[in-house]
């Protein structure tokens, strides 16, 4: 293939570079308050430390249907790109981020949690295949359903979100 037939990954991100992200951030959990939620917070600092605008932030219980329904509202709202959620992914009962968010996706990004759980491994060895973070499109919006562990959120963050934001927005442009 000659140069002018394909753009590599690096030239993708530098064409992606002046995009300026919208996001909303959830927080599923049924203990947090606005004052103790760590994970909201980092999602929050990291983002707009990476240029991004927080245009929400929501605290709710882990609940499925209240869920469901902001996750309608915010990805219905032209003034939001990105959706992320914290809580919910694990394995009990009552952790419904991930039925839920899965429904919503249109086009899974499948590499999106096996990277995830790859990285975590190095951090947290086998408790890693707990996690059930998800990512992917939905409608037109990106959808991200992040543990609940602040070291969960920072790595997912910076080591997958982040580097590729602008980049998965200007595909979704197209």
């Amino acid at each position: 293939m000659s140069s002018g037939d394909a753009m590599s990954s690096a030239e993708h991100k530098q064409a992606a570079a002046a995009i300026q992200p919208r996001c909303a951030i959830v927080t599923l959990s049924d203990t947090r308050t606005p004052a103790t939620d760590r994970s909201g917070a980092a999602i929050a600092s990291l983002l707009r430390e990476n240029g991004c605008t927080v245009v929400r932030q929501e605290l709710i219980r882990d609940d499925a249907e209240p869920f469901r329904q902001l996750l309608q509202t915010l990805l219905r709202d032209p003034q939001i790109d990105c959706v992320i959620s914290t809580g919910g992914t694990g394995i009990s009962r009552r952790d419904q981020a991930i039925d839920v968010a899965e429904k919503l996706l249109d086009t899974p990004l499948p590499g999106f949690g096996e990277l995830f759980r790859m990285l975590s491994f190095e951090q947290v060895g086998s408790a890693a295949m707990l996690s059930r973070a998800v990512g992917g499109v939905a409608g037109a919006k990106l959808l991200f359903a992040l543990p609940g562990s602040t070291a969960a959120v920072e790595l997912a963050m910076q080591r997958l979100i982040l580097p590729e934001l602008r980049h998965l927005l200007a595909q979704l442009a197209k």
